[in-house]
């Protein structure tokens, strides 16, 4: 018979499976190298199998409402996902990551973003289990923060990475000194007898940061989807591993899916206004719930409609003819 959903001994077995890949993906990253497309496109599609055959473990064990739930909590993780890998793109970019080093700063990231995750999802439980007015506090935070990103979109600002600005970074320039170069993937090294910061430090812990964001937004838009605790971190853990592959598939893509974070800031709103409406309904039984199929079903119809007008959007650019110029032309 299977350990319940939940139980410490389920608990412990995909701790100990998701410390052993993380632990791998080290191995892999230990000889700094630029990731070419096949290797890239191989691990994705592994990291892609991963969470389709858990949901399929999940159906004949513990019901399709778990499989379901995993699922559609699954799908919302990995578009929120993407949406990180813009930010991380931009702080490879500012930071001036050699190539070869970007893995393993991404690497980096998806272990702190795992940590982080585990304890944003344990004070959700606490949050919840306190009353149901939580699901009312998680639906306000998910429709302020879709206001936030389409107002973003709109605006030309969504993705704007200034290091300089960044607390954290100028915490660091002070306490300690940074060397000017990399030093392959090392975080400190001794120059002039004094140990120094360097430069993947300062990356390493702005990607640790920006991960706090993104922990804020992800927790509780899994938690309109199921209120299981060990679902909900099964979800983000199985989104974020894959993250260091995806990044190489995606990033000459990326910045041509203009339209993702309307998507995604509808996406936030869904859930945010499911969650008010679960809150609701323990008031008022007449109140309807979303179920989660109708869920699923408009998370990937967004995700299926920002894409197609992204790609609409760069062909119409590709084939606008140049514009031209109105000054005559002056004969001699």
């Amino acid at each position: 018979m299977p350990p319940s959903i939940g139980s410490p001994l389920l608990w412990t077995i995909t701790i100990v499976v998701l410390l052993a890949l993380l632990a791998f993906d080290f191995v892999i990253t230990r000889r700094p190298h630029d990731v070419p497309m096949r290797e890239a496109v191989g691990w994705t599609a592994f990291y892609l199998a991963l969470p389709v055959a858990f949901a399929l473990l999940l159906w004949p064990l513990y019901g399709s409402d778990a499989a379901l739930e995993f699922g559609t909590g699954w799908v919302v993780e990995k578009s929120l996902s993407v949406d990180n890998l813009f930010v991380f793109m931009l702080l490879l970019a500012a930071f001036a990551v050699p190539k070869e080093l970007a893995q393993r700063v991404l690497l980096y990231g998806i272990a702190g973003a795992l940590v982080l995750r585990a304890i944003f999802i344990a004070v959700g439980a606490a949050v919840i289990s306190s009353g149901a007015w939580a699901f009312l506090l998680f639906g306000g935070v998910l429709l302020f923060t879709a206001i936030k990103v389409i107002r973003d979109a709109m605006s030309g600002h969504a993705h704007e990475v200034d290091i300089d600005s960044m607390r954290s970074v100028k915490l660091l320039r002070r306490m300690m000194p940074v060397t000017k170069s990399y030093h392959g993937a090392k975080l400190t090294v001794v120059e002039r007898g004094r140990r120094a910061l360097t430069p993947m430090t300062l990356v390493v812990v702005a990607v640790f940061m920006t991960d706090i964001v993104f922990a804020v937004d992800s927790v509780p838009a899994v938690y309109g989807v199921t209120d299981d605790p060990y679902l909900v971190f099964a979800t983000n853990a199985f989104a974020l591993l894959g993250l260091r592959a995806l990044y190489f598939v995606l990033r000459n893509v990326l910045e041509k899916l203009r339209h993702l974070n309307y998507g995604l800031g509808v996406i936030l709103a869904f859930i945010g206004f499911k969650l008010v409406l679960h809150w609701a309904h323990t008031v008022w039984s007449w109140v309807p719930d979303i179920p989660t199929p109708l869920s699923l079903g408009v998370i990937i119809a967004t995700l299926a409609t920002v894409t197609a007008t992204s790609l609409l959007a760069n062909r119409r650019d590709r084939e606008q003819p140049p514009a031209r110029s109105d000054q005559p032309v002056r004969r001699r």
